[in-house]
C-alpha cells in the first residue's frame, strides 16, 4: 500500500510539472485556437461549425493546418491535395522525433503512437528541455501532449461555439497566423546563421508566386503556391547545404 501511495504521488508530481510547464502553451493555443474557430464558423460555410471545429482540431493539432482547413472546406479541395499539403507542412516533425527516439523506446505502444501523433513545436521544445528520464519522462511527455492537445481543441471549439451565440467580427483574424510567423521570422533573423535559410524561403515563395501568376493569375497562384514553393525550398537547401552549414558553424 505504501508503494502504491508513493507511485500515485510520483505520478501526481509529474502531472503538476507538465501542467505548470504547459501554461505558456495554454495561453498561445487558447488564443490562436479561438481565432481559428471563429474563422471556421464565419467563413467555413458549413452547418454546425462547432462540431467540425471539435473533430478537426482533435484530429490534427496544427495551427497552419487548422487555418488552411477553412479554405479547404470552403473550396472543396481534393483529398489528394490535402494529404500532400499535410505531408509537406508536417515533414519537420519526423526530424523532431529523431532526438526523442530513446524516450519513445521506454513508452508503451499506445503511448508511443499518441506521442508521435500529438507532437507540436511547443510540445517538442518542452519535451527536450525536460530533465526526467525513463518511465518518468514518458509519463511527463504523455501528460504534456494531452494537456497541449486539450488546450488546442478547447480553443478552436470555443471560438466556433462563440460565433453560434453572438456575432463575432472576423475581420483581420485570418492574419493572426501570418503575424505569428512574421514575429518568429523577425526573431530568427536576429542571428546571422539563420539569414540564408530565411532568404531562400522568401525568394522561393516570391519566385513561385510570380511564375504561377504569369500563367494562372494572382488569385489562383496564392492557392496553389504552397507545395511548389516548399519543393523549391528543399531543393535550394540541399544545393546550398554546405554554405548554410558553414554559416552556422
Amino acid at each position: 500500500m505504501g508503494d502504491g501511495c508513493k507511485k500515485e504521488n510520483s505520478v501526481l508530481r509529474i502531472f503538476k510539472k507538465a501542467f505548470y510547464d504547459s501554461l505558456p502553451v495554454m495561453a498561445g493555443y487558447g488564443t490562436m485556437g479561438f481565432a481559428a474557430g471563429v474563422l471556421l464558423a464565419v467563413h467555413g460555410g458549413i452547418a454546425m461549425p462547432e462540431v467540425w471545429a471539435f473533430f478537426s482540431s482533435a484530429a490534427f493539432i496544427s495551427g497552419p493546418l487548422q487555418y488552411l482547413f477553412v479554405d479547404w472546406v470552403r473550396a472543396s479541395v481534393p483529398v489528394a491535395s490535402v494529404l500532400l499539403i499535410v505531408f509537406c507542412v508536417n515533414l519537420r516533425y519526423s526530424l523532431y522525433g529523431l532526438s526523442l527516439l530513446e524516450t519513445f523506446r521506454a513508452a508503451r505502444f499506445w503511448e508511443r503512437m499518441y506521442l508521435i501523433t500529438g507532437i507540436t513545436d511547443e510540445t517538442y521544445a518542452l519535451e527536450v528541455a525536460c530533465t526526467l528520464s525513463g518511465r518518468k519522462k514518458v509519463a511527463y511527455c504523455v501528460f504534456l501532449t494531452a494537456l497541449d492537445h486539450f488546450y488546442w481543441v478547447a480553443g478552436v471549439t470555443a471560438g466556433a461555439f462563440a460565433c453560434s451565440l453572438v456575432k463575432v467580427p472576423a475581420k483581420g483574424i485570418d492574419f493572426a497566423m501570418t503575424a505569428l510567423f512574421l514575429v518568429i521570422l523577425a526573431e530568427q533573423l536576429r542571428e546571422k546563421a539563420n539569414r540564408i535559410p530565411a532568404l531562400i524561403g522568401g525568394l522561393s515563395s516570391i519566385a513561385v508566386f510570380v511564375l504561377l501568376s504569369s500563367f494562372r493569375g494572382a488569385s489562383s497562384a496564392r492557392g496553389d503556391m504552397l507545395i511548389p514553393s516548399m519543393a523549391l525550398m528543399v531543393a535550394s537547401f540541399l544545393a546550398m547545404r554546405r554554405k548554410i552549414e558553414g554559416a552556422q558553424s
